[in-house]
């Protein structure tokens, strides 16, 4: 049986500006794996990261893309991770964050242009696929929060990431069984970009999510 999925969108004719900044969706896609057993006997759970690497790079970026004027900022999120990654899930209703930057192209570039604003969520996977629109661009690899937070490219992807595993460890001292790591601190020097983060809050899981369709497309739908 031949799989079809939808083509990449291409193109900038329908993005989203605010502030003469472009405006970016994206996700931090991660999965629990349960009853993973310590030294000491005890059960707990286990999170994994999804990151993909572009061309020419040896460092790691969590999905993300521009924000279209005919979807909103969680169907772009779900759309990204779908067209990057190749995943589906269950995306948190608020971001983990709002992080302004430079795009990779103008990062030395001291002019207005080439500024993002950056949302990024928290992405549960449900749905991995062996087929999706960018896998001959994007090689992606799951890694442990301590891989992921070394091999990210950018700091303020690190910013989210550490947002994420502060919201599980609430939902942990909630009742739930993960067991997070302290992920270590890397001096500035390390990054590879500067980038400065215009807002990030905490949270759990909030009752209403955002949930990818079934199909190849990335239409969200909200659960209550």
């Amino acid at each position: 049986m031949i799989m079809s999925f939808l083509p990449a969108r291409k193109g900038r004719h329908r993005q989203r500006y605010e502030d003469h900044l472009r405006l970016v969706a994206g996700c931090i896609p991660y999965r629990l794996e349960n009853d993973v057993e310590e030294r000491n006997g005890n059960a707990t759970s286990r999170i994994t990261v999804l990151m993909i690497s572009t061309p020419n790079r040896d460092d790691l970026v969590f999905p993300k893309g521009g924000w279209e004027d005919d979807e909103t900022v969680h169907e772009a999120a779900c759309r990204e991770a779908l067209e990057e990654a190749g995943v589906k899930g269950i995306l948190d209703e608020d971001p983990l964050g709002v992080w302004e930057f430079r795009s990779k192209s103008r990062q030395n570039s001291c002019n207005i242009e080439g500024g993002c604003r950056g949302y990024l969520f928290a992405l549960e996977v449900t749905e991995e696929l062996d087929l999706w629109a960018e896998q001959t661009i994007y090689q992606k690899k799951w890694l442990s929060p301590e891989e992921a937070y070394k091999f990210c490219r950018y700091d303020w992807m690190r910013d989210a990431l550490r947002v994420l595993l502060t919201a599980i460890e609430k939902d942990r001292k909630n009742g739930r069984s993960e067991k997070l790591v302290e992920l270590p601190m890397y001096p500035a020097s390390d990054a590879l970009a500067e980038h400065q983060m215009l807002s990030a809050g905490c949270s759990g899981k909030p009752s209403s999510v955002q949930h990818l369709e079934e199909s190849f497309t990335s239409k969200c739908i909200v659960k209550g």
